[in-house]
């Protein structure tokens, strides 16, 4: 794997975790998801990039 990929999918996982992390536990049941599933989808968001 290219360092830069790396790079783009280290940066991606961060993001998701950040933004997901900013919001509250209605608003990601909103979205289907509780606070402990943010790393795995942040997990599942790179690994299709």
């Amino acid at each position: 794997m290219d360092i830069r990929k790396t790079f783009r999918r280290w940066s991606a996982y961060q993001q998701t975790v950040r933004e997901l992390g900013s919001l509250d536990n209605r608003q990601l049941s909103d979205l289907g998801i509780s606070r402990t599933d943010i790393n795995r989808v942040a997990r599942d968001h790179v690994s299709s990039l």
